[in-house]
């Protein structure tokens, strides 16, 4: 109770949010008309002759302010002391019914979010070929687009593993992985059931409640953190995690961001393919060690994807842009080289 009592104390007389609002502002922000909904997104054209199309999913309970501290060191490494050719250009979608974006007539799951983002790439931002990166539902947003959109979306990049394969786990080490994350979620299976059968009864407080929907984040910043002696600010500002909140409170959008879990199980849940097949556009998967997705051993994950770059990461958790942003970018970078070639 103190610790939320402190932070509603700074929120109130130590928060500029104006001073948040003219930092997402310094990004150019657009909006395009893709399937029905108005989706907003960054664009940040990289530097050089040749920059890679990159787009980069967030998830919940994060949005594209995940990514103010990454877009230009990926957009732009010669600003940073790194090499012009590792540029990207730079598209960070909010998801359907996230933040800026438009809310969708019903609960979309990340396959179908994953259709709307490669008609955004391709349709609306005329790229043939892109590459996709993401953690949390951005890494399931990914998957899907390698499975489904493998003409068009080339190599994905992941921090998080959301997909399960078929036929389950096979050896002893990948039962005693599977074990252990069952348990590891027990703890942490409570949010997930609630907005993915009853999601509208909880927006209903949410909704009249900014204390009740930072209490709800602050949660799960702080469990899914990599934070030293249990304290949040360890790893995010304060004035970081109040963007994040006051991002969904003034657009509205608790409600509808938290439909994505119930999309998924109308979607069939984490199971990539019932048969077993897999996502063959080359795969690289950055391992954080706090991260609360439990990784499976690699010999699991291979049966899901084709995995070219595999990184065990020092540190770092489940918000890998915003607690580890340089072991992050240098990932990407490395990965993207090895498709450059």
């Amino acid at each position: 109770m103190k610790v939320l009592k402190d932070f509603c104390t700074y929120w109130i007389d130590g928060f500029d949010w104006r001073a948040q609002e003219a930092r997402i502002n310094s990004f150019a922000n657009y909006r395009a008309h893709v399937d029905g909904i108005d989706m907003h997104f960054i664009h940040e054209p990289g530097s050089g002759p040749k920059p890679m199309p990159l787009m980069i999913a967030h998830g919940w309970p994060g949005s594209v302010a995940e990514f103010y501290g990454i877009i230009d060191m990926l957009a732009h490494p010669e600003r940073f002391g790194g090499d012009i050719a590792d540029a990207f250009t730079v598209i960070a979608p909010s998801l359907p019914g996230f933040a800026f974006s438009g809310r969708p007539p019903r609960p979309y799951g990340p396959r179908r979010m994953a259709g709307v983002i490669n008609a955004l790439m391709t349709q609306r931002l005329g790229f043939d070929r892109y590459m996709a990166q993401g953690g949390d539902w951005g890494s399931a947003i990914a998957s899907w687009l390698g499975f489904d959109h493998a003409a068009q979306c080339s190599a994905i990049h992941i921090n998080a593993l959301l997909m399960r394969h078929a036929q389950g786990p096979q050896t002893a080490e990948e039962v005693a992985w599977a074990k252990a994350f069952e348990q590891d979620q027990i703890m942490e299976e409570g949010y997930r059931t609630q907005m993915a059968t009853r999601p509208q009864t909880l927006s209903y407080a949410m909704m009249d409640s900014p204390v009740g929907v930072a209490a709800w984040m602050l949660e799960k910043f702080h469990a899914w953190s990599d934070t030293r002696n249990d304290d949040i600010e360890t790893a995010h500002s304060k004035d970081d995690l109040l963007t994040q909140i006051m991002i969904y409170i003034t657009t509205r959008s608790f409600n509808t961001a938290s439909w994505i879990y119930y999309g998924r199980r109308e979607e069939g849940g984490r199971v990539l393919s019932p048969d077993g097949a897999r996502v063959e556009v080359p795969t690289a998967c950055a391992l954080f060690p706090a991260e609360m997705l439990r990784w499976s051993p690699r010999s699991y994950a291979e049966r899901i994807y084709n995995i070219r770059h595999w990184t065990e990461m020092p540190r770092g958790g489940h918000f890998a842009a915003m607690e580890e942003p340089g072991l992050l970018v240098e990932d990407i970078r490395a990965f993207a080289r090895t498709l450059r070639a």
